[in-house]
């Protein structure tokens, strides 16, 4: 399983300091995190893109710059197979920016991808009719009732306005539970407080939240 980072501040950050927390969480987590990792961060009104398939801990943060939204993924592959860059997300398009982490077993859904978090993805933007949360509700609640058992579907969608965040487990509360940590100028969300840190809140599980972009 994978481990998710999504911030947002109203003003710009060092990317670095946050993708080093991140990475520490990944390193220490209990579940392997070292099959690639990617991120997308805003620059100047432009998403920017960066994927590599070694270990999060094991990469350089120094020319990513500042930011005032970041999204990132450690990836924790299943089964430890397909293990190359471009399975590593985000996953995006001109739209959406998606990040998961979860295992589905007996999902009877068709859709093209290369792995099951990228069919969700597309699946998820059938029911895109001008709101990504609606999208991502409908889309989950199908593929729910689609799948023989939902082990856990974490699930961050990001758009130009806002990002929703998709809290769904069955099994483990203390692996799969995300974290919040909301101040008036900054929104972090984690799989994971970072290590050293108070005043985080812990995501309820079957929920979704909506935070708007500053």
């Amino acid at each position: 399983m994978c481990r998710l980072l999504y911030v947002n501040s109203k003003e710009k950050f060092d990317t670095g300091e946050y993708l080093k927390k991140f990475a520490e969480v990944a390193q220490k987590s209990k579940e392997y995190q070292g099959h690639g990792w990617g991120c997308a961060f805003l620059q100047d009104g432009v998403w920017k893109y960066y994927k590599n398939v070694k270990p999060i801990w094991e990469d350089s943060f120094s020319g990513f710059g500042t930011s005032t939204r970041l999204i990132t993924h450690a990836r924790s592959a299943f089964k430890d197979e397909g293990i190359f860059v471009g399975n590593n997300m985000p996953f995006f398009d001109d739209e959406y920016i998606f990040i998961f982490n979860g295992e589905l077993r007996g999902v009877k859904i068709k859709e093209d991808g290369r792995i099951g978090a990228e069919k969700i993805f597309n699946y998820i933007k059938r029911f895109d009719k001008g709101s990504g949360k609606d999208a991502l509700q409908k889309g989950t609640e199908i593929i729910t009732k689609k799948s023989a058992y939902v082990r856990a579907m974490n699930i961050i969608l990001s758009d130009s306005k806002a990002s929703y965040i998709h809290s769904q487990f069955n099994e483990d509360d203390e692996y799969f539970t995300m974290y919040k940590k909301v101040t008036d100028d900054t929104i972090v969300v984690c799989s994971d407080p970072f290590i050293g840190e108070e005043n985080w809140e812990p995501i309820p599980n079957n929920s979704l939240t909506e935070y708007k972009c500053f």
